[in-house]
């Protein structure tokens, strides 16, 4: 029994030995989901850090090539209307030599022809409304008059300022007078 005695207590130390070795394991293996989710943070913190630095950057970009756009644009339109200044400053100067009229009137007529052409060019059409139904996608009502015909009632009778689109989008509403 003696012998027994000693076996039992020597199989309690190992299991004891075991239990301590498996304490270890389970706060080791307790360590290491805290270490991995710690590890996974700062993983996906960076990821998010680099993506909004990223994000922070196409914005930028971009904003930057929009301004770069308009502005290169604009200076488009700006080059072929500049033949069109030097045509009116030399009519200008002209102007204080030459005694006939019709050519002076001639003058003006070919620069705001060669005017409207650049602006035609571009894609700026004028709108048509005189004898047109009113529309109020189109145009301005600033007055009312009384009509000559019932054919004539709610058509535009007098336009006191011009309505423009560019390609098919109205950049300047057409300020009317309707007849009533």
């Amino acid at each position: 029994m003696a012998k027994d005695k000693e076996f039992n207590e020597d199989t309690k130390a190992e299991e004891q030995a075991e239990n301590v070795g498996n304490e270890n394991v389970e706060e080791s293996s307790k360590l290491d989901p805290l270490t991995e989710l710690q590890n996974k943070y700062n993983e996906l913190n960076d990821k998010y850090l680099r993506l909004h630095a990223e994000f922070d950057n196409y914005r930028r970009r971009t904003t930057k090539e929009k301004l770069d756009i308009i502005s290169s644009a604009s200076e488009g339109v700006l080059k072929d209307l500049l033949p069109v200044m030097d045509d009116f400053e030399r009519a200008i100067e002209n102007n204080d030599k030459v005694d006939n009229m019709e050519s002076i009137k001639e003058g003006f007529h070919l620069i705001y022809n060669k005017l409207k052409s650049n602006l035609e060019a571009k894609g700026l059409k004028p709108m048509q409304s005189i004898g047109e139904p009113f529309d109020s996608e189109l145009h301005e009502a600033i007055a009312n008059v009384p009509a000559e015909d019932k054919d004539k009632s709610g058509k535009i009778v007098d336009d006191v300022e011009k309505g423009y689109f560019l390609h098919d989008k109205v950049i300047r509403y057409a300020k009317v007078v309707v007849a009533q």
